[in-house]
């Protein structure tokens, strides 16, 4: 029996699993690793903790696979992270991730130096923000002139991992797309902005399709990990992106929310489509001629694990989602804005501040542990409806919910009376980007035919109905939701 590994680089950890050609997962591992800090608004990360991680969990998935040989690994992995390595390939210093908020200035550097936001879009048909990589690798520059000195290569978080197993410096176009530095119309890197923020093309890998191979298992890494060496590697796809392969949403008609760290939520596109004021992030698809229009929110999951971690007093996620289900909806009127570390899509906000209101004395643990699940899907649905806004091909009569959060049935049916639109779940769903890595990993190595045979195995597998009654507690709410942010943009 034919299996491949798909591998997601996540900011909590490494979720590693085995994929059987009937679709079945074999086997699967999550590896944790830590996240620092170092200053209120600044997010970092080990380079080596992630290879640890993976190692970690690919020793446990394939002692785990039975006799089922391996004829194919990719990649998932936490988008717009900076890994700047040396001429010896050694990271030069942490990386800095993808909701660090520290670069408003490069980042405003870079569009002006195209020629203002018009001129931005001609070049990526992004915006800028904050969280992509360019504003980093600019922000590195300026203040930490001695490392940018030192790196000879800049990558992303899964191409370190790809660089571990393979030796090979390689991104895909997926990734690639989320640094905005990238050409997403035409699928290569934007030189022309490149030389005008006075970076050098030479610093950024080569850039191939997500089902493209990028090398093979090196010996070294074979005896690491438990993986043959000779095992063909492939290119993989940015975890926004992959994701909504994983959940078999290629094509437009249907929308896909992803409940992990970030929240995502996002369509696939008939084609290439302009991106009018960079209101959408509109980045490469997992497949060649594919575009993907999404917007992302910065702390979905990452909400309730900063509720249970700092508030929770010791109770389980199962004891939280028990107490949070033992209040009606809409938590008595207390809401929850999901801004801990500024916002992206929809308020492009990197100052704004995350905030509990409508507190009264009978309130408890409950109330505010099912106001964070709540707060975070007004926030989804906040995106949403600007994607429909701008873009009246992505409205959807249903929502494919993915992610670690997708586990969670309160949450599921939370979200399905918010948005009043039937929730349903597809097979691999709960595991991210992992299953869709190791969907791109099959359609590479030839195990399906393409990818979209691959992703017929993302099939149904559960449903979630929307409750009448709740309504109309919800759209007062989110109409609430809505004014809180400009009501107290002053404070931020």
């Amino acid at each position: 029996m034919n299996c491949v590994i798909g591998i997601d680089v996540g900011t909590s950890g490494c979720k590693v699993i085995a994929v059987a050609a009937d679709g079945r997962i074999l086997s699967e591992s999550t590896e944790t690793y830590p996240l620092y800090q170092p200053q209120p608004g600044w997010t970092e990360q080990e380079p080596d903790d992630w290879w640890e991680g993976a190692v970690r969990g690919l020793r446990t998935v394939t002692a785990g696979l039975g006799g089922a040989t391996i004829v194919g690994v990719s990649f998932s992995g936490q988008m717009h992270g900076m890994v700047a390595l040396d001429k010896e390939k050694r990271p030069v210093r942490r990386a800095i991730l993808w909701n660090d908020q520290r670069t408003q200035k490069q980042c405003d550097q870079i569009t002006e130096a195209a020629g203002g936001l018009p001129g931005l879009l001609t070049y990526t048909n992004n915006m800028m923000l904050t969280g992509y990589t360019g504003g980093k690798i600019l922000w590195m520059k300026e203040n930490e002139p001695e490392n940018y000195e030192k790196t000879e290569t800049v990558i992303l978080p899964k191409d370190y991992i790809r660089y571990r197993l393979t030796g090979e410096l390689v991104t895909e176009v997926s990734d690639a797309s989320g640094t905005g530095l990238y050409d997403v119309k035409n699928r290569c890197w934007a030189k022309g902005l490149i030389e005008k923020v006075g970076l050098h093309e030479s610093l950024f890998p080569a850039c191939v399709e997500s089902t493209e191979q990028t090398g093979c298992v090196a010996e070294a890494a074979a005896a690491e990990t438990g993986i043959p060496a000779g095992v063909p590697v492939y290119g993989g796809g940015g975890d926004a992106v992959i994701s909504t392969t994983g959940m078999g949403l290629a094509v437009p008609g249907r929308v896909g929310v992803t409940l992990g760290t970030s929240g995502v939520v996002a369509s696939g596109l008939p084609g290439y489509a302009d991106n009018p004021e960079g209101r959408l992030q509109l980045f490469c698809g997992n497949a060649p001629g594919r575009w993907m229009a999404f917007g992302c929110t910065l702390a979905a999951a990452g909400s309730y694990q900063w509720f249970h971690d700092a508030l929770g007093g010791g109770d389980s996620f199962r004891d939280l989602d028990r107490l949070a289900g033992e209040v009606p909806a809409g938590s008595g009127g207390l809401l929850y804005l999901p801004y801990l570390t500024g916002e992206r899509c929809p308020l492009f906000d990197p100052e704004a501040k995350g905030a509990f209101l409508g507190l009264s004395s009978v309130m408890g643990k409950g109330h505010f542990a099912r106001a964070v699940l709540e707060g975070v899907c007004f926030s989804l649905k906040h995106v949403y409806d600007r994607i429909a806004d701008a873009s009246p091909t992505i409205v959807s009569n249903e929502i494919v919910v993915a992610g670690g959060g997708a586990k969670s049935p309160l949450w599921r049916q939370m979200l399905a009376d918010i948005f009043q639109l039937p929730v349903r779940t597809v097979y691999g769903s709960a595991l991210g980007g992992s299953f869709g890595a190791a969907l791109v990993a099959g359609a590479g190595c030839g195990l399906w035919q393409d990818l979209e045979e691959a992703m017929k195995l993302a099939k149904p597998d559960g449903e979630t109905l929307p409750i009448p009654e709740n309504a109309g507690v919800y759209r007062a709410q989110y109409e609430k939701y809505l004014q809180m942010y400009p009501a107290l943009k002053w404070s931020f």
